[in-house]
């Protein structure tokens, strides 16, 4: 992975400096909280509903066993012994003090860590696809690409005041596990007719209270052409984005109320003007980042021991099925490691499981870890022959479940739990679900589904784009829950449809069993998934278990 230079040692600390002093100056009262609020913003730290929160990045969701384990420390030193991992392959701290912030900052610094852009109107952190450099279906690993636009995008003096906020995801795959059509920009690894490498561009993608699935702007651009083009999509944007309405800031709206003629021809107008500019120096800089990505020393052994525990342990069987994937070397496979045992918090991990994982992806991983958007931990190059021995330690610590992909791996934004801009409650959601499920006995019956959960409507769990999507909304001071259903965040990208009128709060789990249970009854066998059987038969039954059944009870 790349290591930071001295110059990007010195650049993070002459902030976390400059940001010591500001904090000071808001404690001792020379800036107040409406004038500190931009400062701190633009060293990720918000204020919640209980505490301060503080966002810290993981550029393309990498991480090594160094940074994980100092993440644990700053977990035990400063914080309640755990973190959060996000939606947006980050981790967030919800309980620092702000006179402790700086520390926590310095502590950071000393790992090659920072919380630079992980709030503000500018480009925030580049996520990429999780199993980068690892999977079989892999055209080319997309982790340089987007360590080329962090280092392009932060500071950078045109993009930091932005009309809102920018986001842009990666994938080296044609299946895309980076959600990237509903991203600010998309970027997906192709090749030509003559074999050779560029991207597919997609722009205008974004959720919130105006879901939009993002727009091919361009089927081939060439990989010389990256950071002038998005460079240019940047400046057309930064132009006529409107500021007038934070609501209609987005580039999808700009994008909506422009037109895509137009706005492709704006950008490649301007993209003419910038690439004479960039003189190669930007394919000299990739050139250097490529090599911090070489591929580990894979070693030949034998991986009789797996297929051994495999036949033998229905435990590890049950694990495997759903925790693994392929790996592009046929002897390793790729683990996610679950942070959704059944009950727990979406996406928390405590600090011992923090250093657990640490010294697994060291002892096991060629010490790279990865963080999903969908909140759980990879570690993308395990050898066959050692997964027995990973999976007993995980599930010692409370992290072998066996349920990725499956109803209880679901995504949810804090909520009201935490967030001072929710307006209802999604993490007890998640938690009844998976436990409601596992105790019935239907989580391996339904199969692959994604349910993804929103407390409020910024979208922060990625609602629009589940499977079955959740909203949490305040009807009048009560919670109430829309449901959607037929999102997809993958290839055939796609926003979910309303089933109809919300659910109060308790009503929920019943309402998805309805859903899932009308599913049951019309797959055609058991390999059709919900979403493939909802393509098929559309809204209509599932509308009629859902409002039929609760009707008949309310009489």
């Amino acid at each position: 992975m790349y290591d930071y230079t001295d110059f990007d040692d010195s650049f993070v600390r002459s902030r976390v400096a400059q940001f010591s002093h500001q904090v000071e100056r808001r404690l001792d009262g020379s800036l107040t909280e409406d004038e500190f609020r931009p400062l701190r913003l633009m060293n990720g730290l918000y204020l919640q509903l209980h505490a301060y929160m503080l966002r810290i990045a993981i550029p393309y969701g990498t991480l090594n066993p160094a940074k994980m384990r100092q993440l644990a420390y700053i977990a035990d030193t400063w914080d309640k012994g755990y973190g959060h991992f996000t939606t947006r392959q980050n981790i967030q701290f919800n309980w620092p003090k702000l006179p402790e912030v700086p520390l926590i900052l310095s502590a950071l610094a000393d790992v090659g860590m920072h919380s630079i852009q992980t709030s503000g109107n500018c480009v925030r952190n580049v996520t990429a696809d999780h199993f980068a450099g690892a999977a079989a279906d892999e055209i080319a690993d997309p982790r340089p690409y987007a360590e080329l636009l962090r280092q392009w995008s932060t500071d950078h003096p045109e993009f930091q005041f932005l009309p809102r906020k920018f986001k842009i995801a990666i994938t080296g795959a044609a299946h895309d596990r980076a959600v990237i059509a509903a991203h600010d920009i998309g970027l997906r690894i192709v090749r030509n007719d003559r074999g050779e490498t560029g991207f597919q561009v997609l722009v205008g993608g974004g959720l919130g209270r105006t879901p939009m699935i993002a727009m091919t702007v361009r089927d081939f651009l060439p990989e010389a052409d990256l950071l002038p083009y998005v460079e240019a999509i940047l400046s057309v944007y930064n132009s006529f984005g409107r500021r007038d309405n934070k609501f209609k800031a987005r580039i999808k709206i700009t994008l909506h109320e422009t037109g895509k003629e137009e706005i492709t021809r704006l950008v490649e107008e301007r993209f003419a003007e910038l690439r004479p500019l960039f003189g190669g120096a930007d394919q000299a800089l990739l050139a250097d980042i490529r090599d911090a990505f070489a591929p580990p020393a894979f070693r030949n052994a034998p991986t009789d021991a797996f297929d051994a525990f495999y036949k033998a342990d229905p435990l590890f069987r049950s694990w495997a099925d759903t925790n693994l994937a392929a790996h592009r070397n046929d002897q390793y496979a790729i683990v996610t490691i679950s942070l959704k045992a059944h009950g727990a918090t979406p996406g928390d991990a405590t600090s011992d499981q923090m250093r657990l994982i640490a010294d697994l992806a060291e002892r096991y991983g060629h010490g790279d870890i990865r963080i999903s958007h969908e909140q759980n931990v990879i570690l993308p190059h395990v050898h066959k022959g050692d997964l027995p021995t990973l999976h007993a330690a995980l599930a010692q610590a409370g992290l072998g479940t066996a349920n990725v992909g499956l109803i209880s791996d679901i995504i949810a934004c804090p909520g009201m739990d935490y967030c001072s801009l929710a307006t209802a409650r999604s993490i007890p959601i998640a938690q009844q679900i998976a436990q409601h499920f596992r105790d019935i006995g239907l989580e391996h019956e339904i199969g692959p589904l994604k349910i993804k959960i929103s407390g409020c409507i910024n979208a922060c769990g990625h609602h629009h784009v589940g499977h079955i999507g959740i909203l949490g909304l305040d009807r009048a001071g009560v919670e109430n829950y829309q449901i959607t259903l037929g999102g997809d965040g993958t290839d055939d990208a796609a926003i979910g449809d309303k089933t109809g009128p919300g659910f109060a709060y308790d009503q929920v789990v019943p309402a998805v069993e309805r859903i899932l249970r009308s599913y049951l009854d019309l797959r055609l066998h058991p390999e059709e998934t919900f979403l493939q059987a909802f393509r098929r038969v559309g809204m209509e039954p599932f509308k009629a278990a859902l409002y039929g059944e609760a009707d008949r009870n309310a009489a």
